[in-house]
C-alpha cells in the first residue's frame, strides 16, 4: 500500500498536470482539500488513489515498487517547491 504523508502538496498543484484540470479551482488547489484533507477522500477520482490507479492504467508499464518511487519521487519534488 502506498504510504501518503498526507503533506497535502499533491492537492495544491493540480497546475502541474493536466488530469487534474477539472480539480483545480484555478489557483491550482484543489476544490475539495480542506484544512489540509481531502473532503471526499472516500469518493476521491480514480487517478487520485495511487494504489488502484497502478492496478488500472500502470501494472504493465512499471513493478509496483517502481510505481511507488515514481510517485514519491514527485511527492518529495512537489514538497522542496513548497520548502522554497
Amino acid at each position: 500500500m502506498f504510504v501518503c504523508n498526507q503533506c497535502g502538496e499533491c492537492c495544491r498543484n493540480l497546475d502541474k498536470s493536466e488530469i487534474y484540470r477539472k480539480l483545480d479551482r484555478g489557483d491550482g488547489i484543489c476544490v475539495y482539500l480542506e484544512k489540509n484533507k481531502c473532503s471526499i477522500y472516500d469518493n476521491r477520482p480514480l487517478f487520485c488513489r495511487v494504489d488502484d490507479c497502478y492496478k488500472k492504467y500502470f501494472q504493465s508499464k512499471y513493478t509496483l515498487e517502481e510505481f511507488y518511487r515514481l510517485n514519491y519521487q514527485v511527492c518529495e519534488k512537489l514538497q522542496k517547491i513548497k520548502g522554497g
